[in-house]
């Protein structure tokens, strides 16, 4: 067998999965920010159906996708008041429980969220500790990025925010 095609197998055999999302809110004065499970001080907040933090619902959609379980709304859909102003921290809590039952284990999420304002470097440190506690890891396997759009599309002229969310998986 070649080393090549010995690296193909070797790879099948180690039983990991990833996972994508991606999720967008757009932002309202006089709302609640909530974002990677902390509140962060902000004229402005997240229009949305729970508490609207949009880095844990691309976060849920990424573990999701790496189950192929679908995404955030068929799981946990926006008709329903059960999920009406739900801490998303709940939201995530009940996916990892469903990432365990299918026998998965968290090796490590990468978020990415892009807003223009407020600066986020001072709270990324906290939104790290918070959603490693919640997924029950520990801090090193949580990786949280921001950017702005150099005032570019909506998320540069302040009326939403994006996050992209990555998560890599390991069979138990």
């Amino acid at each position: 067998m070649t080393t090549k095609l010995r690296k193909i197998f070797i790879f099948a055999d180690m039983h990991t999965r990833i996972g994508q999302g991606y999720d967008v809110h757009a932002l309202k004065e006089g709302l609640p920010m909530w974002l990677g499970g902390i509140r962060i001080d902000s004229p402005v907040g997240f229009v949305a159906h729970s508490d609207g933090d949009v880095a844990i619902h691309a976060l849920c959609d990424a573990f999701l996708g790496a189950l192929a379980l679908g995404d955030i709304g068929h799981l946990f859909p926006d008709t329903s008041d059960e999920f009406l102003g739900i801490d998303s921290k709940i939201l995530l809590r009940r996916v990892c429980d469903l990432v365990t039952e299918k026998g998965w284990s968290i090796a490590n999420v990468d978020i990415t969220i892009a807003l223009q304002a407020p600066k986020l470097a001072p709270h990324i440190s906290g939104m790290r500790q918070c959603l490693a506690a919640v997924m029950g890891v520990d801090t090193d396997c949580v990786s949280i990025k921001a950017t702005t759009t150099e005032k570019l599309g909506f998320v540069g002229r302040g009326q939403g925010c994006e996050v992209w969310a990555v998560c890599l998986l390991e069979k138990d």
